[in-house]
């Protein structure tokens, strides 16, 4: 303890108090968040050595368990679980800070429902923490929290309270009294140190992995020299927590007993609006200048009161509910659409569309703003957190797009919902519940909430059945839960812990060198030849724990020296095969190629699309590749086709795929180097087409701009001649601003041409006979059926083991809608020609008749009904039944009453009593119907006809 200190105090005297804030509690000029936020940067960063680093994205990296980012040491983890790349920047961080942002909406931690019902649930916020990855621990992160907020911040001591583990008998967990004798060393008061059990001060990171005690600073909103350690972790709006502190020492294993870590870490967090409003000394997040900015615009935008923050009961209406909602929402939204998370149907995707459903709804509903005023707040919002995170200025644009096109949808979807909601209700029976699944339909495929479901269904003194509901509900879940990933578990044989990692590390067992994996050629005759690979087994794992043997049957991971087997990273597929065995060959050769035509597709829809296609997710295995990627909408059949051939062009020159490992910090300053959001080891292998690695690290080279430059760890081609061909067989947006390709290569890219051509000829075939104009109506009808099974089986082709090309298959959906428009107008137009014909034959033979009733000869009912339609055009007060009688023994009728002779005399009703004469049936409105019988009682419907209408017109 001594020598720490003295330490501390030397680090003091050395270093110029030009961090201190005054922030002037209780003046009118407070702290700006901006610089409150700065100074615990720069604190950490220049006082105490720490390296800063940028927030990472909201979208999880490589931890699909995740939805969203929803704590600063998410991107860490790989360090706290051991499975760090040895040579990645990750590795090499000793003591880091920064302020990340976080959204907690959605999955275990979900604040959605809570935020704007009181005044300090957010679902997104940023995290200021400060990291040591085996670095300094308890003294000296207790120690420069307290120094940071009591002589940087100037916060009162007596206001703040601490709190340290109070150990866990179950556990065998004694304790944490070196935190707690920390804290008093560093001046505490006693009474201002308290114990708290598991729940409160043992923090996990789930429910296996780094865990460990915590402690936490709390602060007294009151003050004035009062008590308040009876407030503390009671849940009271006075006294809250504003930093922790974990002390990473532990692992929990899948037993549930907790082993030492090998190394010690300490994570800590303090929410960034949290701390705010304790230095501007407000008692609500919204009344900080992290929030007030955007009230005010909310205020200017719908015009209504201004945002007084009431809550509860207080809050009549709930307008300052909605101002809370719109405000937090809105920030969520502009930070997740520019890290690349859009509204959707799934994940986080999903949540982001349920938070911004939930804004518009408080915009519209309670604010009764117009619609456009959340995409109104984005300038204001990229104005409160741009200069702390850039890339919500560059892309604020984008974000407004985003936000319209989905409110324009939701609103829509809306009013759509209201009009089912109401035609389901006029045709219910009285004092019935309202079915379950029209409003599972609503909630599921209009997104409709359900909760205004049941606030309309209340407004009609109407109830949902809710126990119907709730089963739908659970199938649906269900079926979720039995998708493709259900029951897979991970093969704990095959990941290493933490502690067999540590292990392995002071064992001094060296890392496998999997650099063989690169190791083949190409032969004489251009087969590419892959070299064996000898290896001593290391050691076996089984059960989380390192062995020298196992039995006969059991299952286990094997620890090589050296491997020429490919793990998945990077997006491409791992390597199959067998150890002693030659591996699978094929496998890892499709996979190269396709991996290759990843980068080369990279490079060519940039080409096209311009430098601002930015790739945001790929997958390589060896049957295909999936490349996603930002778009502003669909690309056309010409930019497909273009993209191909740019493909198309590097493979016919059968470029050399040149690789080489050079430093990272070289490699970034590469000009047009497309890069993903990732961490890379250092040195990095680049892969370039057709340039020498050399000439794209030339000073002021624009070799890299010119083709395609990618920092990969996986396995290519040595020249791209050997994949052939390319083929886009599908290409869709996932959501508003990303799309999804997914090509082929080699044979399958040829076969799916060879589909595309077969296609493409019978659509020929079938547009050659239309342009010949057949004047038969049988003819037309049966090239508009031929039309509509070739549209069919170009929807089936996108699922079938042989799919055609995406271009094609949009190029030859556009020609078929024009084919089938033309079939259709071709057919009605010969259905006129030959009504108008016999309208007139019959209309010769009943001239200026009241009521006509005849048997006409027609191939539809359709025709027949025109035939009636014609008669009363050319005799206005004309009511007209016919009859066709059909090759098959049917009886086709038709009918239309003069609109001069209603109410009395009704269409339905005279259908309905010709068709019953014939064992029929009929249906319509008054005005006009039809129906069909059978040929034998003809004769007595075309009585039964005459005799109806003449007793209606009698009266």
């Amino acid at each position: 303890m001594a020598a720490a200190g003295g330490l501390r105090r030397g680090l003091l005297l050395a270093v110029p108090w030009r961090w201190r804030c005054s922030p002037r509690r209780g003046a009118a000029g407070c702290l700006p968040a901006g610089q409150v936020r700065a100074a615990f940067l720069r604190f950490f960063e220049e006082r105490h050595g720490h390296r800063r680093l940028p927030s990472a994205p909201v979208r999880p990296r490589g931890d699909p368990r995740l939805l969203f980012v929803n704590a600063g040491m998410n991107q860490f983890k790989p360090i706290f679980l051991g499975t760090v790349h040895p040579r990645s920047e990750l590795a090499q961080h000793r003591r880091v800070v920064n302020s990340q942002k976080c959204v907690r909406a959605g999955g275990k931690h979900n604040d959605l429902e809570d935020v704007g019902r009181d005044t300090y649930h957010h679902t997104f916020f940023e995290m200021l923490g400060n990291w040591s990855f085996g670095d300094y621990f308890k003294e000296e992160a207790c120690s420069m929290a307290w120094e940071l907020l009591t002589e940087v911040y100037e916060i009162p001591k007596d206001r703040l309270y601490v709190t340290y583990f109070a150990g866990d008998s179950s556990l065998g967990l004694s304790a944490d009294e070196e935190c707690r004798d920390v804290w008093l060393c560093l001046g505490v008061p006693a009474s201002h140190v308290l114990p708290f059990p598991l729940k409160d001060n043992f923090w996990e990171m789930g429910d296996t992995g780094p865990c460990g005690p915590c402690t936490e600073i709390h602060y007294d909103h009151v003050g004035g020299g009062r008590n308040a350690a009876a407030l503390v972790n009671q849940g009271s709006p006075d006294v809250v927590e504003i930093w922790n502190l974990v002390f990473m020492q532990y692992s929990r294993e899948v037993e549930g007993n907790l082993l030492p870590l090998p190394q010690h870490h300490v994570d800590t967090g303090m929410g960034l609006e949290r701390l705010v409003t304790v230095l501007q000394n407000k008692r609500s997040n919204y009344d900080t200048d992290l929030f007030t900015p955007i009230l005010d615009a909310i205020h200017k935008g719908c015009g209504g009161p201004r945002y007084q923050g009431l809550v509860g009961d207080a809050d009549v209406g709930r307008v300052n509910m909605a101002y809370r909602v719109v405000a937090d929402h809105v920030r969520a939204l502009c930070v997740c659409i520019t890290d690349g998370i859009y509204p959707g149907f799934s994940g986080a995707e999903l949540v982001l569309r349920r938070i911004l459903r939930r804004a518009v709804r408080f915009c519209s509903e309670v604010l009764h703003a117009p619609p456009g005023l959340l995409a109104s707040l984005v300038p204001t919002v990229v104005e409160v957190l741009g200069d702390a995170y850039p890339e919500l200025t560059k892309n604020a644009d984008q974000i407004m797009d985003v936000i319209n096109e989905n409110e324009a949808a939701f609103l829509s979807s809306l009013e759509r919902g209201r009009r089912i909601i109401e035609r389901t209700v006029q045709q219910m029976e009285p004092s019935t519940n309202f079915p379950a699944e029209v409003a599972w339909s609503l909630y599921g495929n209009l997104g409709f909430p359900l909760d205004l479901i049941d606030l309309m269904l209340e407004e009609k003194g109407i109830s949902l059945d809710s126990a119907a509901f709730n089963e739908l509900a659970l199938e649906g879940a269900k079926r979720k839960a039995g998708g493709p990933q259900a029951g897979q578990l991970d093969d704990t044989n095959t990941h290493l812990d933490v502690h067999s990692l540590a292990q392995l590390q002071s064992n001094n067992v060296p890392a496998t060198d999997d650099s063989p994996k690169y190791a083949y050629t190409v032969g004489q005759h251009g087969q590419y030849e892959f070299s064996p690979c000898q290896a001593t087994v290391l050691m076996l794992y089984r059960d989380q724990s390192l062995q020298k043997e196992v039995g006969a049957g059991q299952r286990c991971g094997v620890i090589l020296d050296r491997t020429n087997f490919y793990a998945e990273q990077g997006g491409q597929a791992s390597d199959q095969g067998y150890m002693i065995h030659l591996g699978q060959q094929a496998q890892r050769l499709a996979c190269m190629t396709n991996h290759t035509a990843t980068h080369l597709l990279n490079f060519a829809l940039r080409h096209v699309l311009g430098d601002n296609t930015e790739q945001r997710g790929s997958h390589v295995t060896a049957e295909r590749l999936r490349f996603d990627f930002d778009t502003k909408g669909p690309v056309t059949v010409e930019q497909l086709q273009q993209v191909e051939q740019v493909v198309q062009d590097v493979i016919k020159r059968n470029e050399v795929v040149h690789t080489a490992e050079v430093p990272l910090m070289l490699a970034r300053r590469v000009q047009g180097l497309r890069a993903v959001d990732e961490g890379y080891p250092d040195p990095v292998r680049i892969v370039s087409l057709g340039v020498p690695v050399e000439s794209v690290l030339t000073c002021d080279s624009e070799a890299a701009m010119q083709t395609s430059v990618e920092l990969c760890c996986g396995t290519h081609l040595l020249q791209t001649g050997a994949m052939e061909d390319l083929a886009i067989i599908s290409e869709r947006q996932l959501v508003k601003g990303i799309s999804r390709v997914i090509a082929v290569t080699g044979r399958q890219a040829k076969q799916a041409r060879e589909a595309g051509q077969c296609l493409a000829m019978e659509v020929d075939s079938v547009s050659l006979r239309m342009k010949e104009r057949s004047t038969s109506i049988p003819e037309m009808q049966n090239l508009s059926k031929e039309v509509g099974q070739l549209t069919k089986q170009i929807v089936l082709q996108m699922v079938a083991s042989t799919p055609m090309p995406q271009w094609q298959r949009k190029e030859l959906q556009t020609i078929l809608k024009v084919l089938q428009r033309t079939a259709n107008t071709a057919v009605k137009k010969l259905e006129m020609q030959q009504a108008e014909e016999k309208a007139q034959s019959v209309l010769a033979k009943h001239c200026n008749q009241p009521v006509i009733v005849d048997t006409v000869p027609a191939d539809s009912l359709s025709i027949l009904m025109k035939v009636v339609n014609q008669l009363c055009d050319k005799s206005p007060g004309t009511s007209v039944l016919l009859l066709s009688p059909q090759a098959s023994g049917e009886v086709l009728c038709a009918c239309q009453v003069s609109k001069n002779c209603l109410p009395v005399f009704s269409a339905a009703d005279w259908a309905v009593a010709v068709c019953t004469q014939m064992e029929g049936k009929a249906g319509g409105s008054p005005v006009v119907a039809k129906g069909s019988g059978n040929a034998k009682g003809m004769q007595g419907a075309l009585t039964a006809a005459l005799e109806f209408a003449q007793s209606k017109l009698l009266k």
